[in-house]
C-alpha cells in the first residue's frame, strides 16, 4: 500500500477516527479539484475560447476550400460531416494538454509533495488532478457544439450516447495527460506526445473524411488507430452515421478509458516517478 493510501487508512493510530479521516479525504479531494478547476477558469480565453475559435476556423477554411469539391460525405454536407470530428479533436487535445502540463509543473515545482501528503487515497488524488482537464474539454465541446451546430444545421441524433462517449473519451485523454506528465522529464516530452502522436492520429482518424473512401490497405490500417473509434463514436452521436458498428466504437473507447484511468491511479498508488 502506498503512502497516499496509508495516509487515508490510519484507522489503527491512537485517537484516529475513521469517519473523520474519510471526511478529510473527501474535503481534500474537493479543494484539489477546485484548484484545478480554478486554474482552467482563470485562463478561460486561452484554455477554452482559443480552441473553440480554432475548431470553427477549421470548419470555415475546409468548408470554403473543399466544400465546392466535396459536396457530400456519407450523405451529409461536408461542413456538417467534419464538425463532430473537430469537436472530438478539440476536446481530446485540450484534456491531454491541460493535465500533462499541470502534473509536470506540480512535479517540477515539487508542490506535488503537498498533494501526496494530504489524507487522500490514490484514486482521489488522480480524480482531483484530472478534473481540470475534464471540465476544460467539456467546456470546449459544449461551446463548439452550441455555436457550430445551429449555424451548420448539425443534428444531435443520440444525445445520451454522445454525452457518455464524450465523457469516456475525455477521461481517456485526461488520464493519458496525467501519465505523460508523471513520466515526462522535460516540457518537450509533453509536446512530443501531443504534436507527433495525438495530432497525427486525430487527422488520420477520419476527422476530415470517411474511412470508407480509402483504398486498401489504408482502410484496414485506419482500424488500428484508436482515435478512429473515438471520432466515429462521437460522430454517430451527432449524425447517427458511422464507419464501424457503434457498439464496437463505444466499447473500444470505454475499454481504453478504463485502462488509462487504472494506469494513472496505479502511478499514484505506487509513487512511481513521483517521489523525490
Amino acid at each position: 500500500m502506498s503512502a497516499v493510501d496509508l495516509q487515508a487508512d490510519r484507522t489503527a493510530a491512537p485517537g484516529a477516527d475513521a469517519a473523520e479521516l474519510r471526511r478529510l479525504s473527501y474535503l481534500s479531494l474537493y479543494w484539489l479539484a477546485a484548484r484545478e478547476s480554478l486554474r482552467v477558469g482563470r485562463l478561460w480565453s486561452q484554455t477554452v475560447l482559443a480552441p473553440v475559435v480554432s475548431s470553427l476556423l477549421f470548419v470555415v477554411v475546409f468548408g470554403l476550400s473543399l466544400g465546392g469539391r466535396i459536396r457530400h460525405v456519407s450523405g451529409f454536407d461536408y461542413q456538417v460531416f467534419i464538425l463532430p470530428g473537430l469537436v472530438a479533436m478539440g476536446m481530446l487535445t485540450a484534456a491531454y494538454a491541460n493535465n500533462s502540463s499541470s502534473i509536470f509543473q506540480a512535479r517540477n515545482d515539487r508542490y506535488i509533495d503537498d498533494i501526496l501528503a494530504a489524507p487522500m487515497r490514490a484514486w482521489q488524488v488522480d480524480i482531483g488532478l484530472t478534473i481540470g482537464g475534464v471540465l476544460r474539454a467539456l467546456a470546449i465541446g459544449v461551446a463548439t457544439t452550441a455555436v457550430g451546430a445551429p449555424l451548420l444545421g448539425v443534428p444531435i441524433e443520440h444525445p445520451l450516447l454522445l454525452i457518455s462517449t464524450s465523457v469516456a473519451a475525455i477521461l481517456l485523454f485526461a488520464s493519458l495527460g496525467v501519465i505523460v506528465g508523471i513520466y515526462a522529464q522535460t516540457w518537450d516530452h509533453n509536446a512530443f506526445v501531443q504534436n507527433l502522436v495525438i495530432q497525427p492520429l486525430a487527422f488520420l482518424g477520419g476527422v476530415f473524411y470517411s474511412v470508407e473512401i480509402l483504398p486498401s490497405p489504408w482502410r484496414e490500417l485506419t482500424h488500428a488507430n484508436p482515435l478512429f473509434y473515438i471520432v466515429d463514436a462521437i460522430r454517430y452521436g451527432f449524425l447517427g452515421s458511422s464507419d464501424v458498428a457503434p457498439a464496437i466504437a463505444i466499447s473500444v473507447t470505454a475499454a481504453l478509458a478504463a485502462a488509462m484511468f487504472w494506469w494513472s491511479v496505479w502511478l499514484f498508488r505506487s509513487g512511481h516517478k513521483l517521489k523525490p
